[in-house]
């Protein structure tokens, strides 16, 4: 009988630990997914910015594709910069 309650006790606390690994788990997956948007959005914004810049000048100055891909690109510069000063701000909390 002794051991029967000391298998049922290992079992239990062997079932605890799990279950705390898989919730662990769970929560580390959903930080995840949220730095990979926060990253993937600052990107796409830096983008939009810069493009909406260069088309604005475009048309005040009537220089129609000149400034919309200068900007774009200076938009895409930016966008990277930012990335990897997140990916690395994130790096350094772990």
């Amino acid at each position: 009988m002794k051991d029967l309650k000391e298998i049922s006790t290992r079992l239990k606390i062997a079932k605890k630990k799990i279950k705390g690994v898989d919730e662990i788990k769970r929560g580390s997956n959903a930080a995840s997914l949220g730095k990979a948007l926060k990253i993937s959005t600052e990107l796409v914004a830096a983008v939009v910015v810069g493009s909406t810049i260069g088309f604005l000048l475009d048309n005040w100055f009537g220089t129609k594709p000149l400034l919309i891909i200068c900007f774009f690109f200076m938009g895409v510069a930016a966008g990277i910069l930012n990335v990897i000063k997140s990916a690395k701000k994130m790096h350094n909390k772990l």
